[in-house]
Formats: C-alpha cells, sequence, structure tokens
C-alpha cells in the first residue's frame, strides 16, 4: 500500500511538474506575443522610418526644368489646318514657362511631362510606338501634329540637344533642362533639323 501511495505521489508531481512547465511555456509565449504588439504599436504611433524620409529626401532632391513652347507656330499662322487651331495657341507663344519640378531617380522626359500637364490643367495626348518602344506626343494643349503644317509636330530637347529616341526612353537626371518645342518645319525653325 504504501508503495501505491508512494508511486501515485510521484505520479501526481510529475503531473504538477509537466502542468507547472506547459503552464510556464505559456505564460513565457504569452509574454512575448504581448511585447510584440506594444512594439508593432510604437511603430504605428511614431513617424515615418527614416528609410521612408531617406527616400522621400532623395526623390526632393532630384530636379530639373521643364517649358512648353510653340512660339513658331505663331511664324505660321498661314499654315493652320483650320482657324479653330489658332485658339489652342497662346498669344505669347508660350504654354508654359520655365518650371522647376522634383522627379524621382529612373523617371523619364515623357513621366514628368505627363506630371507638370495633368498638374497644371495642360491637355496632352500620346500614344505608343512600337518601332521606337516609347511614348509618342501627339498634342499639346491642343495643337496637334499637322496642325501648323505638313511638317509640323511637337519635339523636345535636354540641355540644348534633340535626342533621336523617344521620349519615354530618355532618363533625366538631376539639373537637366527639358523644352518641349513646336515646329512646324521638321525641326529646322526651333534648331532641331533631323534632330539637332
Amino acid at each position: 500500500v504504501l508503495l501505491t501511495v508512494l508511486a501515485f505521489a510521484v505520479m501526481v508531481a510529475g503531473i504538477f511538474m509537466t502542468s507547472s512547465m506547459s503552464w510556464r511555456k505559456k505564460q513565457s509565449r504569452l509574454e512575448i506575443e504581448v511585447k510584440k504588439q506594444e512594439e508593432e504599436k510604437k511603430q504605428e504611433n511614431t513617424p515615418a522610418s527614416n528609410t521612408e524620409n531617406t527616400t522621400n529626401t532623395s526623390s526632393k532632391s532630384n530636379t530639373c526644368t521643364i517649358s512648353i513652347s510653340c512660339s513658331t507656330a505663331l511664324n505660321n499662322m498661314d499654315k493652320l489646318r483650320t482657324p479653330a487651331v489658332a485658339s489652342a495657341i497662346p498669344s505669347s507663344g508660350t504654354i508654359l514657362s520655365t518650371t522647376t519640378v522634383t522627379f524621382t531617380e529612373g523617371e523619364s522626359v515623357y513621366d514628368v511631362l505627363q506630371r507638370v500637364c495633368r498638374d497644371n490643367g495642360i491637355q496632352m495626348e500620346s500614344s505608343w510606338t512600337a518601332t521606337y518602344n516609347s511614348a509618342y506626343v501627339e498634342g499639346i494643349n491642343n495643337l496637334y501634329e499637322f496642325d501648323g503644317g505638313p511638317q509640323s509636330g511637337w519635339m523636345y530637347k535636354v540641355n540644348g540637344w534633340f535626342p533621336n529616341y523617344g521620349c519615354s526612353s530618355y532618363e533625366l537626371k538631376s539639373g537637366d533642362n527639358i523644352c518641349w518645342v513646336y515646329t512646324c518645319n521638321l525641326g529646322d525653325d526651333v534648331g532641331g533639323g533631323y534632330m539637332g
């Protein structure tokens, strides 16, 4: 009988110890979970992380200038496709005066043009051309290719140079100067004859 009581006591003690160990593990897991939740709450209540601030700062440090001009159309009013086109041409020839904008690394001339036109309420239409694997700007401010004659359309230059590839392929660098110009003579009248 004594042996049975002793065996029973050992068994109860074992169950108690196992149960106690299991309870401690559960308590420890619960404490870890509570700490995790507290950490998450702290992160939600603190300002953006340093990584996010660095990203925003670097994107703001990239600036370029952009302008949009159709002054050559003023000298070619007799070539306009229809008299209604004249309403798309500002009397100054300037659609957008030189404006400084920020951009993020990897953005193209086309990306900046889209954003600037959208932000300033300037109409712009483009299409994708597989031949050049790039966007092609058909019209800005309701002035389209061929509106100013059979050799008219939009061209862009960066830092005084007319690239020989599409505007969505030109990746910007900080400090670049973008000029969108309307030509009535395949670029000869804006200094970009055959991609100047």
